[in-house]
């Protein structure tokens, strides 16, 4: 009889230490989970602060692109007009209007 109660006690005794462990595995394994979430959570503001600081860099590369574009195109309309001017003022005879010249050959016979 004493080895049942021996045994009893053994079953009781290690059904408390699984329950024991369980829970202190479970605490662990909660504040796993809830020290990932937080990683998670950094790592994800992380990549969304990269995210802004990459869009705001490719949107001032573009702004400054687009500056240089106009730049050139208001730079080659002014040579052109220049280009235009210097013609006019070379082959200008005096007679008015001077735009008389751009007409085509067989409106301006006289």
């Amino acid at each position: 009889m004493a080895w049942r109660q021996l045994l009893l006690a053994f079953c009781l005794s290690a059904a408390v230490l699984l329950t024991m462990l369980q829970e202190g595995t479970g605490a662990l394994v909660g504040t796993r989970q809830v020290a990932g979430q937080e990683a998670q959570e950094v790592e994800n503001g992380q990549k969304l602060r990269a995210d802004e600081l990459r869009r705001e860099y490719y949107e001032e590369q573009r702004n400054e692109f687009e500056n240089f574009v106009q730049e050139q195109n208001d730079e080659q309309e002014e040579r052109s007009r220049e280009a235009m001017e210097q013609w006019r003022q070379w082959h200008y005879d005096g007679l008015y209007p001077s735009y008389l010249y751009n007409q085509p050959p067989h409106l301006t016979s006289s």
